[in-house]
């Protein structure tokens, strides 16, 4: 789910349940990051803790191979940092450019997108949030990175501001309604004139081949 950064969108005319709460916009304290992080680790995943996007962006790029298969979901926060355009700089074999440039009005082309897509070597993305028990949760509204993200991918690698860590699956649920969805739906109707909807969740609280992920925690507020 790509989420919308800006507020100038929300103005006295937005309707109180589409403006995205600003409580959960602020970036965790050190003991939260290190006590999720902690959580995460013990998972088995692979855990970084940087203070800067830039950083993050760094980090993120030297664990992709030159020329890898690589994909990604929509994301603000990889906008934010730079992965989308250094993964669309022609370094990679950009799974996403080539299911974009597929036709979406035939039945063979919708094929073809969803076969391709579902599966790359790599694949980036953020969350809606994470709990202080290191549960990674994602909010989709078509579902198209959620079949990468729980199995299809050979590596995930998440990149999640620290302002998305929340104590418990309840505050998850309510970062997704109450921040989440309003800023997506802000971007939706900029661009389509449609609004968007959290049609689908994926909820991850393990995995069976625990190092396929790395979890990239950043302290700079980059996304929503």
């Amino acid at each position: 789910m790509a989420i919308a950064t800006t507020t100038e969108t929300f103005d006295a005319a937005t309707p109180a349940d589409q403006i995205p709460n600003p409580e959960f916009g602020n970036p965790a304290d050190d003991a939260t990051v290190e006590r999720t992080a902690a959580a995460l680790r013990e998972k088995g995943y692979a855990v970084h803790v940087v203070d800067s996007a830039r950083a993050a962006k760094d980090l993120i790029i030297s664990l992709l191979p030159e020329g890898a298969e690589v994909s990604q979901g929509a994301s603000e926060t990889l906008e934010d940092i730079g992965v989308t355009a250094e993964m669309e700089s022609g370094r990679y074999d950009n799974i996403r450019q080539r299911t974009r440039a597929m036709d979406r009005t035939t039945p063979e082309g919708i094929r073809g997108m969803r076969k391709l897509g579902v599966a790359p070597d790599y694949y980036v993305n953020s969350a809606a949030a994470v709990t202080e028990d290191g549960t990674i949760v994602i909010a989709s509204n078509t579902g198209s990175q959620l079949a990468p993200l729980a199995f299809g991918a050979g590596e995930v690698i998440f990149a999640i501001g620290t302002h998305k860590l929340v104590p418990d699956l309840e505050t998850a649920f309510r970062r997704i309604e109450e921040r989440s969805l309003p800023l997506e739906n802000a971007r939706m109707q900029k661009i389509y004139r449609v609004n968007s909807h959290v049609r689908k969740i994926l909820i991850i609280r393990g995995e069976s081949r625990p190092d396929r992920i790395t979890v990239v925690l950043i302290k700079e507020p980059v996304g929503a």
